[in-house]
């Protein structure tokens, strides 16, 4: 695909929705860091429905920790791996309290040294608390850069490493939510709506349906 094409998807995106988000809901970095760690292998609407029952009790390191890994899984148990997870978050909360006053850090090295959380939370978190313009590749992303040949990889980390080369800076900061977006209501996995798709003429996809 050429700089041309991928220039002019990336007009259509914004032009369509300028100011894109994550789904997920929170009001500060650390409420966005629990919920992108109860997301994993998970819905956004799952992780929604438990934190608006969470967030109001415990919604600080120290609240979580107050409330103990048995209650926090309490509230999480409609999430899948939620035992995981609630041991994850009360592990990552002391951490933030014995190494970063509470806060959550800024920088990749920091976030990827707290328990559940790997290189694409931390891209998350970098991308939508901290405004950098990151790709957080999830199978979304992954499967709309493979199929309509924008940055076709074999893995997660080549494929956001060809984004971040072939995507034009000032889309950059937003690139990684349009596309997740487009994955999710348009691009899907199973039946692509090709019919219903922005970018349909630009797109390179070999079998496109309806």
């Amino acid at each position: 695909m050429n700089a041309e094409k991928r220039r002019e998807i990336f007009l259509r995106l914004k032009a369509a929705n300028p100011h894109p988000t994550t789904e997920l809901e929170y009001s500060t970095p650390f409420e966005l860091l629990v919920a992108v760690m109860l997301s994993a292998q998970a819905t956004d609407v799952s992780v929604n429905a438990a934190t608006r029952r969470l967030y109001p009790v415990a919604n600080t390191p120290e609240a979580i920790l107050d409330l103990g890994e048995e209650k926090l899984s309490q509230y999480i148990e409609r999430i899948g791996l939620y035992k995981t997870k609630a041991r994850h978050v009360i592990r990552t909360c002391r951490i933030l309290l014995e190494q970063h006053d509470g806060q959550v850090p800024k920088t990749r090295e920091a976030l990827e040294a707290l328990p559940g959380v790997g290189r694409k939370t931390a891209n998350v978190i970098l991308n939508t608390a901290f405004g950098e313009p990151t790709i957080a590749v999830d199978t979304h992303i992954f499967r709309v850069a493979n199929r309509i040949n924008l940055a076709p990889g074999k893995t997660v980390l080549e494929v956001e490493k060809k984004l971040l080369k072939v995507i034009p800076r000032e889309f950059l900061h937003d690139a990684h939510h349009w596309l997740i977006l487009h994955g999710r209501y348009v691009c899907q996995a199973r039946k692509p709506k090709c019919s219903e798709c922005l970018i349909e003429d630009l797109c390179e996809y070999k079998h496109k349906g309806g």
